[in-house]
């Protein structure tokens, strides 16, 4: 059975969802649809990257993966499929996508610019269900990505998919806070131990304004209560959290601010 999974920043009070898989379903009736989430902060693309990157690389292999949080749909934006040694991605060219595609090796992207594959009438305000769903339909039905359009090679990479190296300390940003308060940086652990970097360094984190020396630990509790730290999360990607409390209230963070670390000292 096909998989399609789904993330927006639609929220569930309108029937915008339910558009698009009413669209997927009447060109695929068996196409099985997952949700990631439509919670998404409205128009949050690194949001909505971070929390995309952290679901695809649990669904099975050749699932085809639609993303929209799209505050450029109508304009010069172009929509695409980005193919991967795994999976298929299917979303507007804004960064999205790629966050979760370069993990997976990107073979090809393309343009999504012929109309057999869209709705008959394409609006310009609503291309996840006159463009994006119909596309990922016919993907499932064994439709090839290079049918869909030409080749691109200039598709936007963003920022932050990548921190940056610099006089021994790693210069990244905010990807996501989430609903424990969690600071989610897009520092890998690959790009830590390239730096050196390893657990029960002491870490000097500039993060929301505020700069701090944490120790970088392997869980929440290695600290006491109340107490801020570093850790590697569940996805991957280095944390600053406080144990049993909020770190994005102690730091007064917000998605897309600096984050910055150096080690002070091997313990």
């Amino acid at each position: 059975m096909s998989i399609i999974s789904l993330l927006s920043d639609f929220g569930h009070k309108d029937p915008y969802v339910a558009e698009m898989k009413a669209v997927i379903l009447s060109i695929n009736p068996n196409a099985r649809i997952v949700d990631i989430t439509h919670e998404i902060e409205k128009f949050s693309i690194r949001m909505g990257a971070y929390v995309l990157a952290s679901a695809a690389p649990y669904f099975p292999s050749s699932t085809v993966h639609v993303a929209v949080v799209d505050p450029g749909v109508g304009t010069k934006r172009r929509p695409i499929i980005a193919e991967t040694n795994r999976s298929l991605y299917v979303g507007p060219d804004n960064g999205l996508l790629m966050l979760a595609a370069n993990k997976e090796h990107i073979t090809n992207v393309y343009q999504i610019d012929n109309p057999k594959y869209m709705l008959s009438k394409v609006s310009k305000t609503f291309h996840g269900r006159d463009i994006f769903a119909p596309a990922a339909a016919h993907l499932t039905e064994g439709i090839k990505p290079s049918d869909f359009g030409s080749a691109i090679q200039d598709y936007v990479f963003p920022e932050f998919a990548k921190p940056h190296a610099r006089n021994g300390e790693l210069l990244g940003e905010v990807l996501y806070m989430d609903g424990f308060g969690n600071i989610v940086s897009n520092i890998s652990a690959e790009d830590l131990e390239k730096m050196g970097f390893r657990e029960g360094n002491s870490l000097l984190v500039t993060v929301g304004g505020k700069t701090l020396t944490l120790q970088f630990c392997s869980a929440y509790g290695k600290v006491s209560a109340g107490a801020p730290l570093a850790l590697i999360g569940s996805n991957n990607f280095l944390e600053v959290a406080v144990n049993q409390g909020s770190a994005s209230k102690f730091f007064e963070a917000k998605v897309g601010d600096t984050f910055r670390i150096s080690v002070v000292a091997s313990s």
